[in-house]
């Protein structure tokens, strides 16, 4: 009985995100233009973590962990800008962002765990550990990039 509450919290949610999404923006530019200042950020995040993974800067722990935390957080950011309407204009996005949504939103979702991973293994300290899991969210980029965007 709690999965199906658990459940239908979840669709609820869903639906309501999926309605308040297009309204939280006036008109299609503004959807584009929040995403690709999310992904702006994203890119100042995974540019300093992985500076100091190669060594181009100290490694400063304290300084990574905020940085994964932000990534986490704004790894969530950007998708509820990809809906009908936002294809057309100043967007890198491919049409294949639209006509292959489901795949678009599972690595989204895997996008959103990785970096969610990258914060927790940022806690450890351990470099080793924090190097693992910033490579799958890193892959993950790349990943969605090489089918999905321009």
């Amino acid at each position: 009985m709690k999965l199906k509450k658990v459940l239908a919290t979840i669709a609820l949610a869903t639906c309501a995100l999926s309605v308040s999404a297009n309204s939280a923006f006036k008109e299609p530019s503004d959807a584009i233009e929040y995403r690709q200042s999310a992904f702006s950020m994203i890119s100042v995040q995974i540019g300093d973590m992985g500076a100091m993974l190669k060594g181009k800067v100290p490694f400063d722990a304290e300084q990574f962990k905020m940085r994964a935390n932000n990534a986490a957080a704004l790894s969530k950011m950007p998708w509820e800008a990809f809906y009908e309407g936002t294809d057309k204009g100043d967007t890198a996005a491919l049409a294949a962002v639209w006509s292959e949504n489901d795949t678009f939103m599972k690595k989204a979702t895997a996008f959103q765990q990785y970096a969610d991973e990258l914060a927790v293994a940022a806690q450890s300290g351990d470099k080793a550990v924090i190097g693992k899991a910033f490579g799958a969210w890193a892959k993950g980029c790349k990943d969605c990039h090489k089918q999905f965007k321009d």
